[in-house]
């Protein structure tokens, strides 16, 4: 076996594999420093060991497309809404109204019935659906 003696010795540095190594370990850092991040602990603020055994009662107002109100189920007008709020807010009063806008309803007639529930004092909920429901 005879050696080349003519070779040329190298005069720069191949950094191609060291960059490759950087990345890969830069790749490796990177993940973990998130996966740590996700598992954080927090503590949370315990309930009263009470529980509440009030119970109020709920009026589930329904604007439909056209403008009419259901209440439980039950067409009315907006006066007769009225008359049976304030009969119920005197026999409960943390009555809650959850109103239920239709999405081809009318924005007035639902703002109608949130100016009610206003003007009477009343608790009241937006009910909406979830997205993609």
């Amino acid at each position: 076996m005879q050696l080349n003696t003519d070779a040329q010795p190298y005069d720069s540095i191949n950094v191609t594999p060291m960059l490759d190594l950087a990345y890969v370990l830069l790749v490796v850092f990177i993940l973990m420093t998130t996966a740590s991040v996700q598992g954080l602990k927090i503590n949370l603020p315990l309930p009263s060991n009470k529980p509440s055994t009030e119970k109020h009662e709920l009026k589930i107002v329904q604007v439909m497309p056209g403008g009419a109100l259901l209440v439980n189920g039950a067409p009315v007008t907006l006066a007769q809404l009225e008359s049976q709020l304030q009969a119920d807010r005197a026999r409960d009063p943390k009555l809650t109204v959850a109103i239920k806008g239709d999405a081809r309803a009318q924005y007035a007639a639902v703002v109608s019935v949130i100016d009610l529930c206003n003007a009477l004092a009343i608790d009241m909920a937006l009910v909406t659906s979830r997205i993609g429901s």
